[in-house]
């Protein structure tokens, strides 16, 4: 047994410089793999040049009256809004776009139809080179576009005796006839590319002066051309008005407008919760009395008081010489309107829901 135990020392003792030099021969080997395997190189994220925004809003409002004294209508109001961004910035380039859609009604039980309570589309567009020698400071080219997507129009009370007794379907028939045509897709349209310059002073201010703007004004519908200061087609030039038509389609459907243009932008974020956008634009076109200005100022702001829900307050402001709004006040000494502010405030709550890309 003895004799046995020394035979097996004696045999592993033999083995281990083999072993030994096996072990030796296989840490070279692995040592000269680690060595001369590829280094990982460590994952960097590409930038993003695009920055995207999508913001929807739907707000809804009612008023019931139930043997209310001091009188009123029961009313159901509803308005949608989205307000879409899409933003590309890469070293002294950047390319703005920006859609903007409001669309809303509004039901009185006075009268028994839909009346439209807001209608726009606004798409605007700008690209930019930043100059070398000034901060702040980009060449840019700004093209917009502004219209509506349906006819509106100015509900008159119809000329009806009891017209409240009649059946549904003739009260309809009276409003629609009663009511009198004011805008529509196309009807009018304003479209403008203005080459300039971008000054940002500040991350809340944009200002762009734009000395060189050109875009028409587009009234599709003849009945409105009148309205909007549209011109007289050339082969009506030289007849008397007597002898001309007077339903509209002696005018034309597009206006040609040169001239220049200042646009200020606003947009503060006072907090998570509270926020205010104004925009102003200013034109005056070279072309018919420049001294007479174009002014367009949109106020927004939105107050968010959970995380789905806020209040929004708009308020839209529009001059323009060219277009000419009646007054039943003063319809015997301006028959065919005047020039007048037009001013717009909306006060709403709704739903608010907001996708946007994540930036670096």
């Amino acid at each position: 047994m003895k004799r046995t135990f020394i035979t097996i020392v004696a045999s592993c003792a033999a083995l281990l410089p083999s072993f030994a030099q096996d072990a030796q021969q296989a840490a070279a080997e692995a040592a000269k793999t680690i060595t001369t395997a590829p280094v990982a190189e460590p994952m960097v994220e590409k930038p993003k040049y695009w920055t995207n925004s999508l913001k929807t809003q739907i707000n809804i409002g009612q008023t019931s009256l139930t043997n209310w004294a001091a009188g009123g209508d029961n009313t159901v109001s509803m308005q949608g809004f989205v307000d879409a961004n899409a933003n590309y910035k890469k070293n002294e380039l950047f390319w703005n776009n920006r859609l903007q859609l409001d669309y809303g009604f509004l039901y009185a039980s006075s009268k028994p139809i839909f009346q439209k309570n807001a209608d726009r589309i606004y798409l605007e567009s700008k690209f930019g080179y930043k100059t070398e020698k000034m901060k702040n400071l980009y060449f840019s080219a700004n093209y917009d576009f502004k219209s509506q997507f349906a006819n509106g129009y100015e509900y008159k009370t119809p000329g009806v005796e009891n017209i409240e007794d009649l059946p549904r379907k003739e009260q309809i028939r009276y409003w629609r006839e009663a009511r009198e045509l004011k805008s529509g897709f196309l009807a009018p349209a304003y479209t403008n590319l203005a080459l300039g310059i971008d000054y940002t002073p500040t991350k809340w201010l944009t200002v762009n002066f734009a000395p060189v703007t050109g875009g028409f004004v587009i009234v599709r519908d003849e009945a409105l051309r009148q309205s909007y200061s549209m011109a007289l087609k050339k082969e009506y030039e030289g007849i008397p008005e007597a002898e001309r038509p007077t339903d509209g389609s002696q005018l034309r459907n597009y206006r040609f407008e040169l001239g220049a243009q200042l646009k200020l932008d606003v947009k503060v974020n006072v907090n998570d919760n509270f926020s205010y956008s104004s925009q102003v634009v200013l034109f005056s076109n070279y072309l018919d009395h420049p001294e007479n200005l174009r002014v367009n100022w949109d106020n927004r702001f939105d107050w968010k008081l959970a995380k789905y829900f806020s209040f929004t307050l708009t308020t839209n402001l529009i001059y323009d010489d060219k277009v000419m709004i009646k007054s039943d006040k003063d319809i015997d000494k301006f028959p065919d309107g005047r020039q007048r502010v037009q001013f717009k405030e909306t006060l709403a709550f709704g739903f608010t829901y907001t996708i946007a890309s994540k930036k670096n």
